[in-house]
């Protein structure tokens, strides 16, 4: 797939112009493809087409102009060879797991894990014959250890959600190449402005285009990027014939997203940094974990691999589950929701929404506490924000 950007380009020109396709008007903003189909002058024409031997669209679940857009654009951000495009980022991140491993394999996924990522490790592949072992990601030891000579896939995400871990990527793809494994590597939290996976030696990224990349929430949407081989071999014939396209319209909603992506994140992270520092040693907080912060349990890591801190901070309220909820019930600017990476400042209690199925143990185990909350920076003056925070925290007992 060629991306349609020059190789010199930054990423910021990428974003507004990487894979533009313009129709004979000249438009200067990227049309939206509303059609499921494509007509052909000939039948020979659509025999051809059929066959790969004539370039063009044949049906918009396979692909379409305005998805291919995005794609486009995604892998000149990314430096992927190829892309597919999902209804969601859990799409996404379901299609690449299973299209990474079969039955009799073997998969070592970072136990620090969303909700439903997790699902799919722990009940989804066994239904499929593939076993699995879940290693505290931060700890190499424990790759290595949890390697058998049926395994044939590594799964993380970092930063993780919602503790904000910090994973060793380029350690966990030289592990991966040493045995002939692929690492699929969920980099939502750091978005593409601040960590490039496939450069640290991933085999695969997937986004949840959900959160940042659109980041004003106006739509669902997922990608999985990678080198064009594995798309064609591996993932192409899934995606074909399961169907879990991305709508024309969310597409075109995401390429604008992309076209403000640097100047949000930035702002974004800016303001988050400002927050924690705010927050560090405040006598209503019993924790803070920021990867912008010297404190931060991975901070090397942080330095080597990523280009700035996070949108996001873990916070542990004191007085625990009661603390937690009497905070975000007094907060007036930020709201309260399970969504992250928007424009507006959003918050929420990860062991009573998102990690609310994992058992409690586990939930201790990711360090998910009683009074953690899960805080993503939007947009507001930062000032606000922290006037805010200061508020709701002086209602906590």
């Amino acid at each position: 797939m060629s991306n349609g950007a020059k190789a010199n380009w930054k990423p910021q020109t990428k974003m507004v112009h990487g894979g533009t396709l313009r129709s004979g008007f000249g438009e200067t903003s990227e049309a939206i493809y509303l059609t499921q189909g494509f007509v052909y002058d000939t039948a020979a024409a659509a025999e051809a087409r059929f066959k790969g031997e004539e370039e063009g669209f044949i049906y918009s679940r396979y692909a379409n102009p305005t998805v291919d857009m995005f794609e486009k654009r995604m892998c000149a951000l990314e430096g992927a060879e190829d892309a597919r495009s999902t209804s969601s980022g859990m799409a996404a991140v379901s299609m690449a797991l299973l299209c990474s491993a079969g039955a009799g394999d073997h998969v070592v996924a970072a136990r620090a894990l969303f909700g439903s990522c997790r699902w799919i490790i722990e009940k989804q592949m066994p239904k499929w014959g593939i076993e699995s072992t879940l290693v505290d990601g931060t700890k190499m030891e424990e790759w290595e250890k949890a390697v058998r000579p049926n395994t044939k896939l590594f799964f993380l995400e970092s930063p993780t959600n919602p503790t904000l871990e910090v994973v060793d990527i380029a350690a966990v793809a030289k592990l991966a190449d040493s045995i002939g494994a692929r690492l699929v590597v969920d980099n939502v939290f750091a978005t593409p402005m601040q960590q490039k996976p496939l450069e640290l030696g991933a085999h695969v990224v997937v986004y949840s285009a959900t959160k940042h990349i659109d980041g004003q929430g106006r739509c669902l949407g997922g990608i999985v990027l990678s080198d064009k081989e594995w798309i064609d071999k591996s993932l192409h014939d899934f995606f074909r014939h399961t169907g879990p396209s991305l709508s024309p319209f969310n597409a075109w909603t995401l390429l604008k997203g992309l076209e403000t992506l640097p100047v949000r994140v930035r702002q974004q992270t800016e303001s988050a940094g400002k927050i924690a520092d705010f927050l560090a040693g405040h006598r209503k907080v019993d924790r803070l974990i920021y990867p912008g912060r010297a404190d931060h349990p991975q901070a090397d890591i942080v330095r080597k691999q990523m280009k700035g801190g996070s949108t996001l901070l873990c916070i542990d309220i004191k007085d625990g589950k009661k603390g937690a909820f009497a905070f975000q019930d007094a907060l007036e600017i930020v709201r309260i929701s399970n969504n992250l990476g928007d424009a507006k400042s959003l918050i929420t209690h990860p062991a009573t929404t998102t990690h609310k199925n994992l058992a409690e143990e586990a939930r201790a185990e990711l360090g998910i506490n009683p009074g953690t909350v899960r805080l993503s920076v939007g947009l507001e003056d930062v000032d606000d924000l922290i006037a805010d925070i200061d508020r709701a925290l002086a209602k906590v007992a």
